[in-house]
């Protein structure tokens, strides 16, 4: 584990270095392809960096903060576009918007989607899911006695109570420094009522903040030159679900070194082509005909989790990353443990 930190560190200091330059040296130049050519060699150290660190959870938010998020953020900010641009007053909130996956907070919140945690303070709810967590991990110890399909649907749980608990921990040396108000990161996604609703406002909205100036924007206007205002969303809302599946595709390459099988696009192609469907009947079907609130929900329920089981969590399994992961994360969290007095001692 000792290792491990040390090649944790010097990602880190590679990307203070790397983006100290984009905010001193890149952000004075001249927005389009002068920019973009000064950033190049920044976009190539973020896809190398996650292949020099072996954990099976770093090398997860090592690429979707840096080769993911962090590259796309530069792209935008290339071509004089938010998150970056204008830039941040400080190297500190540069540095931390383009690597991290947060958001600053900066307009009143739409009107939220219905969740539980308006009726739970967010402790008692992060103490259930954090208590739900060990629970996986104390049945992972019989999961030779329990169907696949169970051991996949723990596997699910897993990723997502630990994807929550690490992206708002990320989150904390910013808010806690600067002060920042920040953008919720997940929305409690398994009560989603639609697909649109899934995707679009509760799972992982960092990913969809960034994919939606980057991706379903370019598309949206292009298609506009061939179809009718009402269609036009439809093409984009499927670029995104395949760019987010060729993105998912690098993930699953870094953490096994295994060539692509495909079937995390697939799942994702699976996922565009249904939401695009949903989202052209909503179009045409009032709304006081649609489905009751409470099948619609089960619906989506279903389908999220039959495709996750279907072709998402195979990959992992047959690569033996669902066992990398159950093992690296209790590592992780014992030897920073272990680390915690000495922290301490030293403050």
């Amino acid at each position: 584990m000792e290792a491990e930190l040390a090649s944790i560190i010097k990602v880190w200091i590679l990307v203070i270095v790397s983006l100290s330059y984009c905010f001193y040296f890149s952000s004075k130049l001249p927005k389009g392809i002068f920019r973009l050519l000064s950033l190049t060699p920044v976009f190539f150290l973020f896809l190398y960096l996650p292949l020099t660190v072996s954990s099976a959870h770093v090398v997860g938010l090592t690429t979707f903060f840096l080769a993911w998020l962090g590259n796309l953020k530069l792209l935008l900010f290339a071509f004089d576009q938010p998150p970056l641009s204008p830039p941040p007053p400080t190297l500190f909130r540069f540095i931390s918007l383009a690597s991290l996956p947060i958001k600053h907070k900066t307009t009143a919140p739409s009107q939220p989607p219905h969740n539980i945690s308006h009726h739970l303070p967010k402790p008692v709810l992060l103490a259930i899911k954090v208590g739900i967590l060990a629970l996986v991990y104390h049945y992972y110890n019989y999961k030779q006695h329990l169907h696949k399909n169970v051991v996949i649907a723990m596997y699910c749980i897993q990723l997502y109570i630990e994807l929550e608990l690490m992206f708002a921990m990320a989150a904390v040396p910013v808010r806690a420094i600067q002060g920042l108000e920040l953008e919720p990161q997940f929305n409690e996604p398994y009560l989603a009522t639609s697909l649109q609703d899934f995707w679009g406002r509760r799972w992982n909205l960092m990913a969809t903040g960034i994919l939606r100036p980057t991706v379903y924007d370019p598309v949206r206007r292009i298609s506009a030159r061939v179809l009718g205002p009402m269609w036009v969303s439809l093409p984009a809302v499927l670029a995104v679900f395949v760019v987010s599946g060729l993105m998912h595709e690098l993930l699953f390459y870094y953490w096994s070194h295994v060539a692509p099988s495909w079937e995390v696009t697939w799942f994702f192609i699976l996922h565009g082509v249904a939401t695009t469907v949903e989202v052209a009947v909503k179009k045409v079907v009032p709304e006081k005909k649609r489905l009751p609130r409470a099948v619609s929900w089960l619906l989506t329920l279903g389908f999220t989790v039959s495709t996750t089981l279907w072709l998402f969590f195979p990959p992992i399994v047959r690569t033996g990353v669902d066992e990398r992961l159950t093992r690296d994360f209790p590592e992780l969290v014992d030897y920073f443990q272990g680390l915690l007095p000495s922290c301490l001692a030293l403050l």
